[in-house]
């Protein structure tokens, strides 16, 4: 059972990184693969979307195919399924040690983490991404590791490149292209907080160096929502009367599920690894399906469980008491995506995954720190002098698991406006300095060119007359793709800058009064 489920996880991780590479234009505008699948899969971002919006898209019900399955089977997903907890197992199997002490108590945490996000869930904060595996792995793949590895490739092929040694050039040529065709992005991504990120994750990873899987025994969010479900599965663990205490499947235990060392068993801690089974020197335990009840119960004690619930629901008050929040003021940088909903419910549905940064063509989308508030973080904006918003591409609403943006038509997406552009007349070289520039208008990707230029007779120093062509934005028909910004010439502040304000996803933030 132990080398069956090592195989069977790395089907699992090994599926997971092929739709992650797959996450990716690759020349037209459809993805071909069903790249949110793991998140659509995900019971804690159905839960928890559900009971902050009110509403789910159809996909997320394929997670109830899991939920299903964990109240008769157990945490088999915990155990077998999700590629983040592979990852924990893979890198808690360098500690061959077992910790020096049992840490009892702390599986509780990750329950009043749970009931923290349900909480607020409830109260329409939704914050579950921030910690859910599936969202947490994708994010931090998609925003720090995945760039580094592109980075470090890249460089290593380039400086084998520039060695100018026939053989050397010929083999590394070779490889680069395999890897060009099966990992490597087209262009190399860049984000804001990719430092902060992967340290982050790495600092998880790093935990399993003090003790195996401690993410999932201690702090997963998804795990414990899948061991309330599997309190009463039939499928539960016994033990034959040829068990002598000996202490090895409490030692082994990737759960923490084995308590003490006549055998305890704590079935909502249990991820179904079996190793217990294949470890145990006298055979003595065994899986299988019975009616009977846990040994031991899941006390989380009355106290703690009101200080989690009411923590989750102030917490929505408290992250809320901000301009944003107020009715009339707008950040103007704060640009989403094309088809993300109003702002309020945009929060409620975005689970921060980071699966349309990763899917963004020109880098353009980038996550947000505070620009949206605390509530708002890692939620995409876009940055237009990063990357634009491509006026023919519909992929990030494609990929986003919840609705947060919504899957637009081609002829949709021509007509939504995600912000306006404005002029720099101090920046702009045909006003400031009678200087000759027309980028903005010809790099304007409207059918019908929302820049336009106007013929002015302007005089210079000397006195002697010129004719100047200098734009102008057409607001009715400018969408806020940014192209303008990120292709104008003058250096640092662009003299062209996109705003959000006249997004269609707002009724409130216009420029001018219908």
């Amino acid at each position: 059972m132990r080398n069956l489920r090592r195989i069977t996880q790395s089907i699992f991780f090994l599926i997971f990184l092929f739709l992650f590479f797959q996450t990716e234009s690759k020349g037209g505008d459809e993805l071909g693969y069903p790249v949110k699948i793991w998140l659509d899969f995900d019971p804690l971002i159905f839960i928890s979307t559900l009971l902050s919006s009110h509403s789910v898209t159809k996909s997320l019900f394929v997670a109830l195919i899991v939920i299903v399955v964990t109240i008769f089977m157990g945490r088999i997903f915990c155990g077998w399924i999700c590629p983040l907890g592979t990852l924990h197992t893979m890198i808690g199997s360098f500690r061959k040690k077992p910790p020096a002490t049992v840490r009892q108590n702390w599986y509780r945490i990750k329950y009043y983490i749970l009931l923290f996000i349900l909480a607020s869930s409830l109260f329409t904060a939704q914050l579950a991404g921030i910690m859910d595996p599936i969202s947490l792995l994708i994010r931090s793949l998609s925003l720090s590791i995945y760039p580094l590895v592109n980075y470090m490739t890249r460089a290593f092929f380039d400086t084998a490149y520039h060695l100018h040694l026939p053989v050397i050039v010929d083999v590394s040529e070779f490889f680069y292209t395999i890897f060009k065709k099966t990992f490597l992005s087209f262009h190399q991504p860049y984000f804001f907080q990719g430092i902060f990120i992967g340290l982050l994750f790495l600092m998880l990873l790093g935990l399993n160096l003090i003790e195996r899987r401690f993410w999932c025994k201690y702090l997963c969010p998804l795990g414990a929502l899948l061991g309330i479900l599997s309190r009463y599965s039939l499928l539960k663990r016994s033990i034959s009367e040829g068990c002598t205490s000996c202490g090895v499947c409490e030692t082994m235990c990737s759960g923490g599920a084995v308590v003490d060392k006549d055998g305890t068993w704590r079935g909502a801690e249990c991820l179904y690894c079996m190793d217990c089974d294949d470890l145990c020197p006298y055979n003595a335990v065994n899986f299988g399906f019975t009616a009977r009840k846990d040994a031991a119960s899941l006390n989380l004690g009355r106290r703690n469980v009101i200080i989690s619930l009411l923590a989750g629901i102030f917490i929505v008050p408290f992250l809320r008491t901000r301009p944003l929040s107020g009715s009339g003021y707008f950040n103007r940088k704060l640009i989403r995506p094309p088809g993300s909903l109003d702002e309020r419910e945009f929060l409620k549905k975005c689970v921060r995954c980071g699966e349309c940064m990763k899917v963004c063509i020109t880098n353009g989308l980038q996550p947000t720190l505070f620009d949206a508030g605390m509530e708002g973080i890692w939620t995409p904006k876009l940055v237009p002098r990063v990357g634009y918003c491509e006026y023919r591409c519909t992929l990030c609403g494609q990929v986003c698991p919840t609705g947060a943006i919504r899957r637009l038509t081609l002829k949709e997406k021509e007509k939504t406006k995600i912000g306006v552009a404005m002029i720099d007349k101090g920046r702009c070289l045909p006003y400031a300095f009678s200087t000759p520039c027309v980028v903005c208008e010809e790099v304007c990707p409207t059918p019908k060119k929302s820049i336009w230029l106007e013929q002015v007779l302007v005089r210079d120093r000397d006195g002697k007359d010129m004719i100047i062509k200098q734009p102008r934005v057409d607001i009715d028909l400018c969408v806020g793709c940014g192209t303008c910004e990120m292709f104008c010439p003058v250096k640092g502040e662009p003299a062209i800058y996109v705003i959000s304000t006249n997004e269609s996803r707002s009724t409130d933030n216009k420029l001018l009064l219908d």
